[in-house]
């Protein structure tokens, strides 16, 4: 277990710098300048099933928060959610009820159609996951038919973001936020199995430019 202080702080993040869903975490802590100490957990060498963990997170995934009161929430949105309430500025999950709604609306999206496809396309297809095609501590069997049909989602995804962001600067609109978050990720996480925006997607391309540009996404 790696631990290191970032900035002082009394909240706790649980991370692994290679994993794509703490990093939408690590982004939107860098967004806004939230004082936490992270702790790495070691994902390649099982750190993740061993007791301590287990104690902050039965289910055996990144990322994690532990609260001022000891307490722990696990699952990106939940712990995003918690670091708005707390440290409003600035907005990334929209500033008005209905802003809020379509942020939260094309996150799921991104969620569902894009950031599970990779997932999908990784996990079964990976020679280091022959029996851990799911995350948990339960094992699962890869399924090739399933990293084929995660190829083809994401590809369908990629063509999705560019019609989205024809008319709009981010992805929910004309604000940054965690929907985008979401999506940069997403897209690098797709680079790994050598899938990338078409050099047709110039909607996309234009977006992604400006949202790796900002200096969170280096987080």
């Amino acid at each position: 277990m790696l631990q290191m202080r970032l900035r002082g702080g009394s909240l706790k993040f649980y991370d692994c710098k290679t994993a794509p869903s703490p990093r939408r975490v690590r982004i939107f802590i860098a967004e806004k300048n939230i004082d936490c100490e992270t702790v790495q957990v070691d994902l390649g060498n099982g750190e993740q099933f061993s007791d301590w963990y287990k104690a902050i997170n039965p289910d055996c995934v990144v990322p994690a928060l532990e609260l001022d009161d000891g307490s722990c929430l696990s699952e990106v949105l939940a712990i995003c959610d918690y670091l708005e309430s707390r440290f409003p500025e600035p907005a990334l999950f929209g500033v008005s009820p209905k802003e809020r709604a379509q942020i939260l609306m094309w996150n799921v999206k991104v969620e569902q159609q894009g950031l599970a496809s990779v997932a999908d396309a990784f996990r079964n297809s990976a020679r280091g996951l022959a029996n851990r095609a799911t995350t948990g501590p339960v094992s699962y069997a890869q399924i090739p038919e399933l990293a084929e049909r995660g190829r083809s989602r994401v590809e369908q995804f990629f063509r999705r973001l560019d019609e989205q962001l024809a008319n709009n600067e981010f992805i929910a609109g004309d604000r940054y936020s965690i929907a985008d978050i979401s999506a940069l990720v997403t897209v690098d996480f797709a680079n790994r199995l050598k899938l990338s925006l078409s050099s047709e997607a110039m909607n996309a391309k234009r977006w992604y430019e400006v949202v790796s540009g900002r200096p969170s996404a280096a987080a």
